[in-house]
């Protein structure tokens, strides 16, 4: 158990997590595209509506996913725990989403 724990200490759990986040992001991203582009849902977001279904989106969530990994893994340098536990909620948080987005082919 020490093993264990000692290897998801400190930076490594950061980079799990920051790994995890951008991975979910791209996931809806994905998922997102082809839900709207099958006509299986519409997006929810008024501000991704217009580019949602173009090539751009996906672009857009690969780079704002960057984007976020870069900003906490910055935060993560000047207070840890802050980064950790928001890196945390918005892993909960995507992978709501996610899910969210792999029921819609389901109840379409």
């Amino acid at each position: 158990m020490k093993a264990i724990k000692r290897y998801f200490t400190g930076t490594r759990r950061m980079w799990y997590l920051l790994a995890t986040l951008f991975i979910l992001v791209v996931s809806d991203g994905l998922i997102s595209h082809f839900l709207i582009r099958g006509g299986f849902a519409r997006e929810g977001n008024p501000f991704l509506v217009p580019i949602v279904g173009e090539g751009n989106f996906l672009i857009l969530k690969v780079v704002g996913g960057l984007i976020c990994v870069f900003i906490l893994w910055d935060i993560y340098k000047q207070r840890p725990k802050m980064a950790l536990t928001g890196s945390s909620c918005l892993i909960v948080l995507y992978t709501g989403i996610v899910l969210w987005n792999i029921c819609m082919f389901f109840i379409s």
